[in-house]
């Protein structure tokens, strides 16, 4: 992922991390000539986490900010496999785009299917009225980085979001 963000001159904004999945995607960006930035809260800054090669760092006080921080700097978000904070960083941006608090474009990246159960998840609560069918269209789900970034540069964000504030059923 991060090789493919690089080549298509696209900056990887992210928590800052060296480990894990992610520490991985800022390396590839980094090492195919890719910016990188990182978006750190002070409670996670320290030797064993901090990536130290990133392009910009910027250190937080907090999650929030940090999450507040990359939305306003990201022009799209792509989750990846993960746990409970990926889905939680991809709930609430979705819930944000849901409510209107940015028109941004939202994906998976499905690798290995590893999305399956969730997505799975989405249309059963689709279908017992807790999702709306234009809430569904709010992310984009792809097995590879190159479609999903793709998909993503042509994502138009659905319209009426806002009618489920006045629907009476």
């Amino acid at each position: 992922m991060g090789t493919v963000l690089a080549g298509e001159g696209i900056t990887l904004v992210y928590g800052a991390g060296s480990t894990g999945l992610m520490g991985a995607v800022a390396d590839g960006a980094l090492e195919s000539g890719g910016e990188v930035i990182g978006i750190m809260p002070s409670i996670f800054n320290t030797p064993q986490l901090l990536h130290r090669n990133l392009t910009r760092l910027e250190i937080v006080n907090d999650m929030h900010q940090r999450k507040t921080r990359m939305q306003e700097l990201a022009d799209g978000f792509i989750a990846l496999p993960g746990g409970f904070g990926t889905l939680e960083e991809l709930f609430e941006i979705l819930t944000w785009a849901q409510i209107g608090l940015h028109a941004k474009p939202v994906g998976l990246l499905n690798v290995r299917q590893y999305f399956d159960p969730l997505l799975e998840f989405i249309d059963s609560a689709r279908a017992e009225g807790f999702i709306y069918a234009e809430h569904k269209s709010l992310f984009i789900s792809s097995e590879e980085p190159s479609p999903l970034l793709k998909a993503l540069q042509n994502h138009n964000h659905p319209t009426g979001l806002e009618s489920w504030l006045t629907r009476d059923d």
